[in-house]
């Protein structure tokens, strides 16, 4: 196995992590109330631990990405920032978020004195901005995807359509954000069309698992 393979398989592995860990607070788990909180209390808790692993795993999967493409020094790191730290530092936030709503739903001595009613209706808003920060965050989910697409094109080694499909994967995102905030009521319809799109990263990380990168076979090189 040579250096570009292992590279690519040590970032294929990191990528498998942020697969497994990220639809876990976004899909799985009911968030809609504060009793949503208390009827699925071990998952929610289990769910913002996912949350802390997927921000972590998204720097070392973006470090090993760089590592892979070593002569784009400045490509790569505006890939580590908008793709590793900030995600991160915005997964970090939710999870406040969430741990604030948890707080409420479930109640604490320093909350003898609230009733349970503001209570429940201030974990609600605390839900409504963890949905506004997942909206926002998609902003870098897309991001980050535009110069790892530009880095995958330029290489030689990995096939042009990943490339591609990895700049319309980040295209999307960065739609649906924008969507999200300023037109609001085309956003659910616009998620809908998106969602296929949405499967380049999957389909690039299973690519890197199963086939590495395979600097002695030319994947663009055009016929003589």
């Amino acid at each position: 196995m040579t250096t570009a393979d292992r590279q690519a398989r040590i970032a294929a592995l990191w990528f498998v992590v942020v697969i497994l860990t990220a639809p876990l607070r976004l899909v799985v788990v009911p968030d809609r109330s504060a009793q949503d909180i208390l009827d699925n209390l071990g998952l929610f808790r289990m769910a913002m631990l996912a949350d802390l692993v997927c921000g972590a795993a998204m720097i070392f999967l973006t470090l090993a990405l760089r590592g892979l493409f070593p002569g784009e020094r400045a490509l790569g790191s505006t890939m580590v920032i908008l793709g590793g730290i900030l995600p991160a530092a915005l997964y970090v936030v939710n999870v406040g978020n969430d741990s604030a709503a948890h707080v409420l739903a479930q109640g604490s001595p320093v909350l003898a004195g609230m009733p349970d009613a503001e209570r429940a209706a201030l974990s609600g808003m605390f839900l409504h901005l963890h949905d506004r920060m997942v909206v926002a965050s998609e902003l870098y989910w897309g991001l980050w995807l535009l110069p790892l697409g530009v880095m995958v094109w330029r290489c030689g080694y990995l096939p042009r359509l990943l490339a591609a499909w990895l700049v319309l994967n980040g295209i999307a995102y960065v739609a649906q954000c924008a969507a999200g905030f300023a037109w609001p009521t085309i956003a659910p319809t616009l998620s809908r069309i998106c969602a296929p799109i949405q499967f380049g990263e999957i389909v690039f990380a299973l690519w890197l698992l199963i086939m590495g990168a395979r600097r002695g076979f030319r994947w663009n090189r055009r016929p003589a």
